[in-house]
């Protein structure tokens, strides 16, 4: 029997990502002939094998019959089948299920319906710079790349104004739910079980319960609106049922909302890290799409994603069996030495072709959101633009501790013109 090549690091363990990306990790899976076997808690029989290299991600992702989603789970650690049920949206489905929700919601997402919410984007960028600037500085998490991409995605759904900071909080608990400091179980009057909810979090109950709430008021009165649409449109002669409605709402408050906030904060990181790249784009605003590419290239806002093995196969030479699990690394897919010359280099000017992991491997699970992720980042690069500002870090920024979403929780920075 071939032995399992391991990894010197644990990247099953949160704490690994406390400082950003651990480049040195990836380089090394990377490195490696097959795959790296990573065993959880030490365990003899329970671990993932980590694929690292860009071909690799990309083939586990475009093979759903191969490499399941709905199979096992979405995340490193295992969950019982009722909760799998539970939990259940479109991510952690496979065709046709997948393919059947994602069409009730494609038309809002395509380019010509996200074009107009730019002047919106561009209204919200300006305000927040416009108070953040008169301060001098302050937190960039809480005061630009939190409150802009939730507003964008609550004006979706039609959740009021005045509830935006309540989905703040909840979208922060639950990546909190990723990692070592989750909430008390109880929190938000939650008395389900913490495996039947995603990110073992009492945050998914509080948003499901929003989400029945607002549904239930878009019933009686429909709005121009996403909940309208989820609430009343007939996919192939069904209607969404009350448990994917509410799944449904829940992804698209998560992810509408987490990785745009990574990628913005990360933005923050760059231009202070990085001014000369970002000199460029003042002569040259052809190249405002580049950088954003290279942004969330950089950044890499969701780590990884788990896929399971529905039989015994092979990939890039290492045996894989039926039930094991399968974690696409794009954190270091995305810094892949074959596919992306001098990785590890900053670059506004890099062509957008080939293209990045950021978004996903490609196949059926491509981000649903990336048209609008990257309408709102060129708008924030355009508006700082335009302000000439420059972006000073004071102090380190504390990252969320999680391996999933390569989080910022605060960012302090000192602001000029």
């Amino acid at each position: 029997m071939q032995q399992r090549q391991t990894l010197a690091w644990d990247l099953s363990n949160p704490a690994l990502f406390d400082a950003g990306i651990p480049q040195a990790a990836f380089a090394r899976l990377r490195a490696m002939k097959g795959l790296a076997w990573n065993p959880i808690d030490g365990s003899e029989t329970d671990g993932f094998w980590s694929v690292g290299r860009f071909d690799d991600v990309v083939a586990v992702s475009r093979d759903t019959e191969l490499f399941s989603s709905a199979v096992g789970h979405i995340q490193i650690y295992s969950i019982d089948d009722d909760a799998l049920e539970a939990r259940a949206s479109m991510i952690d489905m496979d065709p046709p299920m997948h393919s059947r929700l994602r069409r009730l919601v494609n038309p809002g997402f395509i380019p010509r319906a996200i074009q107009r919410y730019i002047p919106t984007v561009r209204k919200r960028a300006a305000d927040l710079l416009g108070a953040m600037q008169a301060q001098g500085g302050g937190d960039w998490v809480g005061g630009l790349s939190k409150p802009i991409p939730i507003g964008i995605i609550c004006d979706m759904l039609g959740v009021p104004e005045a509830d935006r900071d309540l989905m703040i909080e909840l979208t922060d608990h639950l990546v909190a739910g990723t990692s070592a400091e989750p909430l008390d179980p109880h929190a938000y009057g939650n008395t389900t079980p913490l495996r039947l909810l995603p990110f073992n979090s009492p945050a998914a109950h509080a948003l499901s319960e929003y989400a029945r709430k607002l549904g239930e008021e878009r019933r009686a009165v429909p709005q121009d609106d996403l909940v309208s649409q989820l609430v009343s449109t007939e996919i192939e002669g069904e209607r969404l049922t009350d448990n994917e409605y509410t799944n449904f709402f829940r992804l698209l408050i998560f992810a509408g909302n987490e990785t745009t906030r990574t990628a913005m904060s990360h933005l923050a990181l760059l231009v202070a890290k990085h001014p000369d790249q970002f000199e460029m784009l003042r002569h040259n605003r052809d190249l405002v799409s580049n950088a954003v590419e290279e942004v969330v290239r950089y950044s890499s806002p969701i780590l990884y994603f788990r896929r399971t093995a529905t039989r015994d196969t092979e990939l890039s030479g290492t045996p894989i069996k039926r039930g094991d699990k399968v974690v696409m690394w794009y954190a270091s897919a995305n810094f892949d030495e074959t596919r992306f010359p001098d990785a590890l280099r900053f670059d506004v000017t890099r062509p957008k072709l080939p293209i990045h992991a950021g978004f996903g491997g490609g196949g059926v699970h491509t981000c649903l959101g990336a048209g609008l992720a990257r309408l709102e980042l060129i708008e924030l690069v355009n508006e700082i633009l335009d302000r000439n500002l420059k972006i000073e870090i004071v102090g380190e920024p504390e990252y969320v501790q999680t391996n999933f979403v390569n989080g910022v929780e605060h960012l302090n920075v000192r602001l000029s013109a």
